[in-house]
């Protein structure tokens, strides 16, 4: 009503005008009847009102779909009315709508294109990867050591790419299963050995072996396998230890990566989960990229997990994942230990 009471207010003050006009007329020309004059005006207002409200009856539907925030694309496809402004307001958004599907589905198809070439391409990177690896497996030598930590950092360059590429199609890329942590963590552990022994930091594992949780076992790995790389280089030089312990939380399971290397500032605490911030941290170690911590974010709220972060500056870092999980009954912890 609101927005129809402004659109007709210029009818409105050019139809007082107007009879305003007549009125001195009347006046002017020396006639002067008195109740004429009232009737006149009567049926003038009468007529003038009859035909604002016919027109708000009629355009109604318009003005409420102006009125109102568009809440989904469906709704430019819905009929308006039988007026003449009606039905060309609908053919408008008819032609809006189609015209954004359009430019929409060739922006997915783009994206598509450039995810799978991507994804393609790391693959093929992995090939020569792997023979180098192999012409290094019997050398020794310092510079193959070099060479070998150089080919690591590309691997996981490329592990990182494939993996934001699979983001958008998540959906359609994970199965959720029970994974038993321990399993799941010295796999982990077993990829990132050189990493490990090339900054003199070792990992201490604290994890029931009977407790799995449940999640997507490649994903989780690759969350894992960014927690660690993160604790083992913001370790290096300052501490020889990254601890990975497992524990109840409630009716959960949380799984801790806890580093005691340079921490994290308080003022960058609360943006290390946005894409491609590095912070005060990123300036001393060129090589990150922001894109670590994000992903896990990502990756553990799609799969329905949670993710804490502790931090302080010199005394070092914990990342903590919140899971569903199954907890070992009491006589599987003594067949454990036994």
């Amino acid at each position: 009503m609101k927005l129809f009471l402004r659109d007709q207010w210029a009818f409105a003050v050019f139809f007082l005008v107007q009879l305003i006009l007549l009125l001195l007329i009347f006046t002017l020309d020396g006639y002067w009847n008195q109740s004429l004059m009232i009737y006149a005006m009567f049926l003038s207002v009468f007529f003038a009102g009859a035909f604002l409200v016919v027109r708000y009856l009629t355009h109604r539907a318009i003005y409420q779909r102006l009125s109102n925030p568009v809440q989904s694309l469906e709704e430019l496809t819905q009929t308006h009315g039988n007026a003449a402004l009606c039905r060309a307001m609908d053919e408008t958004f008819l032609e809006h709508y189609r015209l954004y599907k359009e430019q929409l589905h060739a922006y997915e198809n783009k994206q598509r294109d450039y995810t799978t070439f991507i994804q393609q391409w790391v693959h093929q990177m992995k090939t020569p990867i792997s023979v180098i690896h192999l012409l290094l497996q019997n050398e020794d030598d310092p510079t193959a050591e070099s060479v070998r930590e150089e080919v690591d950092r590309i691997k996981r360059g490329l592990e990182t790419v494939l993996y934001i590429a699979r983001l958008d199609r998540f959906e359609q890329d994970f199965l959720v299963e029970q994974v038993t942590l321990r399993s799941l963590v010295q796999n982990v552990l077993a990829e990132n050995k050189r990493l490990f022994i090339r900054n003199q930091v070792y990992p201490e594992v604290k994890i029931d072996e009977t407790w799995r949780v449940e999640s997507d076992e490649k994903w989780l790995a690759f969350v894992l396998n960014q927690l660690l790389t993160n604790a083992v280089r913001y370790s290096a030089g300052k501490s020889n230890k990254v601890s990975i312990r497992a524990y109840e939380l409630g009716p959960n399971v949380a799984l801790e990566v806890q580093d005691y290397g340079i921490g994290i500032p308080p003022e960058d605490i609360r943006r290390v989960f946005q894409p491609y911030f590095t912070g005060e941290n990123g300036r001393k170690y060129p090589e990150s990229t922001g894109m670590g911590l994000y992903l896990v974010k990502e990756i553990c709220g799609r799969l329905h997990h949670g993710v804490e972060l502790e931090s302080e500056v010199g005394n070092g870092t914990t990342v903590r994942l919140i899971m569903s999980g199954v907890l070992p009954t009491l006589q599987d912890r003594k067949k454990a230990e036994s």
